[in-house]
């Protein structure tokens, strides 16, 4: 649709049709009152008022389009734009839809994970990962365009838009920085094994890395934009961990790092052994990321006790268990890892499988599959501290 965007965006005030007149709106553009895009820690956060309700429905019956566009911060043109669009199956707030934009135009558009919530009919609120937009933390220009297509409108100028008005009329800057996740706050329950089910969101979960297969599995997490959690083992850190570098690559991608103990013994007895392990472990994540202090624990072999569960706390983390559980360990093949994930899969869901403790090749071969028909589904892709809503530390 916006294959021309960027010719049609100079000069700075551009509007394709004639200005708005008060309480007419059915041959023009939904004219955009507020719009800002700023971070939030490691998310970008999109707020957009209209002067006028709206729905992700409506737009799309009436040829209308509300999209967000990603501008290159030296040239000005177009790298993409982000667009408002109907729920996917089994949600209830609109989805967003990313494409990348080349002088030919828009590419294939793709749903990203993003939380989106509607606070009154005018306006909407977005939050999502800079990477799901294939953008890193670096300063970028936006605008929000607003269109109406032919015939319900006819612009002045012919161009593959259509009717449009912009906001703000020049791009605006987003200094986007790299943040530095230090810690997260234990809040809730101190034992939990899965998530609200009000919501459609899954947390894919991976035990017993870092081992030689975790690049992999961050290869494919990264190739489909989906963030997971992984509770690695204190003392593979230093082998299998490139010095740190994939600790960083996890948190830099939105994934969030647990403890698991710092060699994978039965800690369920608690006291001062447990203590040893979990905080050993803690330590060595805090090295290989350069700062940050997880507040996950998972248990080896998910033997809990309530003593573990308290000095687990008392140490300042939320105890985690799960509720989908394919036995991947067991290396059951490709086929029935994949089924057993997506037949048991709810919202709420906390799903284990293993990146590390031996040959995983069939779980890597299950995944791109699993995220493929889950999001299908209309399953959203967070992690365990989004999924239990517990806060995120930065600096």
């Amino acid at each position: 649709m916006l294959a021309v965007v960027a010719a049609v965006l100079a000069p700075a005030v551009a509007v394709g049709a004639p200005p708005v007149r008060v309480g007419t709106t059915k041959n023009l553009p939904l004219r955009v009152h507020a719009s800002r895009l700023t971070q939030s820690g490691q998310q970008l956060a999109w707020t957009v008022q209209l002067d006028h309700p709206f729905s992700a429905a409506g737009l799309a019956r009436d040829h209308r389009s509300l999209c967000l566009l990603i501008e290159r911060e030296r040239s000005g043109s177009v790298a993409g734009q982000l667009c408002v669009q109907p729920p996917v199956r089994g949600q209830h707030e609109p989805s967003l839809v990313y494409s990348a934009i080349t002088s030919r135009g828009p590419g294939p558009g793709r749903a990203i994970s993003a939380t989106v919530s509607r606070a009154k009919a005018t306006a909407l609120s977005a939050t999502f990962l800079p990477g799901a937009l294939d953008i890193g933390y670096r300063p970028i220009r936006w605008q929000v365009i607003s269109t109406l297509r032919p015939p319900a409108c006819v612009p002045p100028v012919r161009n593959r838009v259509g009717c449009y008005s912009l906001f703000p009329a020049s791009p605006a800057p987003a200094k986007l920085h790299s943040p530095q996740l230090i810690g997260c706050v234990p809040s809730g329950a101190p034992f939990v094994s899965g998530g609200p089910s009000s919501r459609r969101e899954v947390a894919l979960t991976f035990d017993d890395g870092p081992w030689p297969d975790t690049p992999q599995f961050l290869d494919i997490l990264e190739r489909e934009h989906v963030v997971a959690t992984f509770f690695e083992i204190g003392n593979q850190i230093a082998t299998y961990g490139e010095g740190g570098a994939l600790e960083r690559r996890m948190l830099a991608d939105g994934d969030m790092v647990g403890d698991h103990t710092w060699s994978h013994p039965d800690v369920s007895g608690a006291g001062d052994f447990a203590r040893g392990q979990i905080l050993a472990t803690a330590g060595a994540i805090r090295a290989a990321t350069r700062g940050f202090t997880p507040c996950l624990f998972r248990a080896p072999y998910g033997s809990v006790s309530g003593a573990l569960i308290s000095e687990a706390r008392s140490l300042g983390f939320t105890t985690i268990q799960w509720n989908v559980d394919p036995s991947d360990w067991a290396r059951p093949g490709t086929e029935a890892i994949y089924n057993n994930v997506v037949a048991n899969a709810h919202s709420g869901a906390i799903v284990i499988q293993h990146d590390g403790g031996g040959d995983r090749s069939e779980t890597l071969a299950a995944l791109p599959r699993e995220i493929d028909t889950l999001r299908g589904e209309g399953y959203r892709f967070v992690t365990v501290t989004q999924l239990l809503g517990q806060r995120l530390i930065y600096r």
